[in-house]
Parts: structure tokens; sequence; C-alpha cells
């Protein structure tokens, strides 16, 4: 990995823990603690490295108690090109590539930033894939959704920063099957297949859904709450 993308990466990890827990500890492995992991915390998938910004349970649960009830609003006007994506994070770099380096391993690239090689785990279904050309970044909260939730009145930069967000859990490296069958649905519509992972998911989508203070529906808020009850 180069030296420029090691540390915009390590830039943004650091980041996505200091704003989850500032008091985030050093575990037996010498690696941090996140606050979503361990008991009454969400989990991410086995052999899956943590996501910045997760939150705990309890956190999640307090988020979602506090989120606004409304109808999705109309598509008028939308279009993924109003997010836009994926923008440049140095040396060559864009936000896919940062995804991809921070959720494999033994990722190595080439000359042009592309990952030639490594190991992934989709969190939706638990598999193990080695090639990137099968990883989608799923947008953790889809753009069209966010729209209908009250991106459409952001600025075109706050809709960049959203798309982009490599200090929160809104992006994640998974199989291109489970993302596109997931496509712009909301929780109460779709759920990974890895019924295990559904703590982690509904933390994930409320701690986004929280911090842009985007509005959910009353299936879409049930759902979360089910899904939260999944949590040890």
């Amino acid at each position: 990995m180069r030296a420029g993308v090691r540390t915009v990466t390590a830039v943004l990890l650091a980041a996505g823990l200091a704003a989850c827990n500032p008091g985030a500890s050093a575990g037996g492995d010498g690696k941090p603690s996140l606050p979503g992991q361990g008991k009454g915390g969400a989990q991410g998938a086995q052999g899956a490295p943590a996501l910045p910004g997760l939150s705990t349970t309890a956190m999640a649960r307090t988020q979602l108690a506090g989120l606004k009830v409304a109808g999705q609003k109309a598509m008028t006007g939308y279009s993924r090109e109003k997010f836009t994506h994926w923008a440049g994070q140095g040396d060559s770099c864009d936000t896919r590539e940062v995804v991809l380096e921070r959720a494999g391993k033994n990722v190595k690239r080439d000359a042009a930033c592309k990952a030639v090689s490594g190991t992934w785990v989709s969190v939706y279904d638990g598999i193990t894939v080695t090639d990137a050309g099968k990883l989608d970044i799923d947008h953790m909260v889809p753009l069209a959704n966010a729209w209908r939730s009250g991106a459409g009145a952001w600025t075109a930069e706050r809709r960049k920063e959203f798309a982009n967000d490599l200090t929160r859990p809104q992006l994640l490296a998974v199989s291109a099957a489970t993302n596109r069958a997931k496509g712009d649905q909301g929780p109460d519509e779709w759920q990974p297949p890895a019924k295990g992972y559904w703590c982690t998911y509904a933390t994930v989508w409320t701690n986004v859904k929280s911090t842009y203070q985007l509005t959910v529906t009353e299936a879409e808020k049930k759902k979360l709450n089910e899904m939260l009850e999944t949590c040890s």
C-alpha cells in the first residue's frame, strides 16, 4: 500500500474511532476496542474488520427513539449523479479503493490504486471473496432512500459527503449479488441473508440516519427495533 493512501486511511479510521468513542482503549491484541464490540454491542461479521464509528446497541436504541417518523418524500429530481461518488482521496485513489483496503486483508494494489488481490468477507452473506471485482461498495443507507428521507433538500456538498463518508459506518464492501438484491430498499423491505449480522445492520442504519438527521417510516422503525432485539 502506498504511503499516501496509508496516511489517508489511518487518519480516517482514527477519526471514526474518536467520533464513536474518544476513550476507546487497546485490547489484548493491541487493536483498538470499539464500543460496538463485546457484551451488549453490535458485532461485525466473523473475519471482517470493525466498522468506523459503529456505536453501541444502547446508543443505537437511543438514536432510533429520537428519529423523526415521516412518510417517504417523492423522488422528483432524484439522480445518483447528485451524490458525487467516488471522490478522490489522494495518491490516485478514490473512496471505493480506500474502503476495499480497510475492509480486506493482504490487499495489494496496482499503479492506478486498483486492488488486484486480497481477501474480503462479505458481511451480508458471510462469504469470502478474493476478487475485488466481485464486490460492490454499498451505501448502508442507499442514496435513493436518503433522498426520500430528506437528502433532496441538501446541498450538493452535503450529498457528496454522505456518498463518500469514511468516518462513519456508511460504506461496506459486500458481494455484488447482495448489494443488488438490496437496491434502495429499507430494512423493513430487505434484510441481510446472514441473520447474525442483523444487529450490526440495524445499528449502522440507525447511526447513519441519526447523524444525517434523516427520517424513518413507521414500518422502518418497527423493523429496526426488531433487528436490534437480536443483539446479544
